[in-house]
Order: C-alpha cells, then sequence, then structure tokens
C-alpha cells in the first residue's frame, strides 16, 4: 500500500469513528505520550520529553474544550482535566518520572470508565 493510501485510509478510519472511540484513541494518544516522555527523561532527552509533554497538555486541553456544559459529569470532568494540566506543568518544570507514575494510573482507570460507558451505550 502506497503512502498516499495509507494516509487516506487513516483519514477514512477517523471519519467513521463513533464519539466513544475517538475518545478512547484520545486517552490511547495521552498514555503513549506520558510513556515518551518517560523514555526521553530516561535518556535525558529533554528536547522529546518537552515535545510529548506539550502532545499531553493538547489532548487535555481539547479533551476540556470538548466537554458540554448541560451535563452535571462535565465539571468533574473539568476539575480532573485541570489537575492534569497542572501535573503536566510540574512534570516539564520538574523532570521527575514520578509524576508520570501518579498521573498514569488516573488516565488510565478515566479511560476504562469511557470505554465502560461506551459499551453500555452501544448494547
Amino acid at each position: 500500500m502506497n503512502r498516499n493510501g495509507y494516509q487516506q485510509y487513516k483519514e477514512q478510519s477517523v471519519y467513521t469513528m463513533t464519539q466513544g472511540e475517538m475518545l478512547l484513541l484520545l486517552f490511547d494518544e495521552l498514555l503513549k505520550r506520558l510513556m515518551r516522555a518517560e523514555l526521553a527523561l530516561n535518556q535525558e532527552d529533554y528536547t522529546a520529553f518537552g515535545e510529548a509533554v506539550t502532545r499531553c497538555r493538547d489532548i487535555v486541553c481539547y479533551l476540556q474544550d470538548c466537554l458540554d456544559p448541560q451535563y452535571a459529569i462535565s465539571n468533574e470532568l473539568r476539575r480532573m482535566y485541570e489537575f492534569f494540566l497542572y501535573e503536566l506543568s510540574r512534570l516539564e518544570a520538574g523532570r521527575k518520572k514520578e509524576i508520570i507514575r501518579e498521573i498514569r494510573p488516573l488516565v488510565v482507570q478515566l479511560r476504562e470508565a469511557f470505554q465502560e460507558a461506551d459499551k453500555m451505550t452501544r448494547y
């Protein structure tokens, strides 16, 4: 498959995703970028570390911007996302792997909750 065909395939798969699938994809990407940040810290590659943390922040900001204020859960999620942004700022400033280890399980739990909610809405 040529590169252009692969790009078209990726774009088409994104266009056909449900909202739940897209949300899970964003959380997967957030977890992947947290892992990259940790690996970059281990290798003392601060450029890659900064890029990974910036991408994490972009994802969390996007998730925050997508919240619908008409739902009560949105206020709780907004506070959670604000906490993530605060922790990501601390991570970037202090370059401490412990912060990643604290954030990651919370992101995993939130992802699992959304995955369960997505399953319930499908059936």
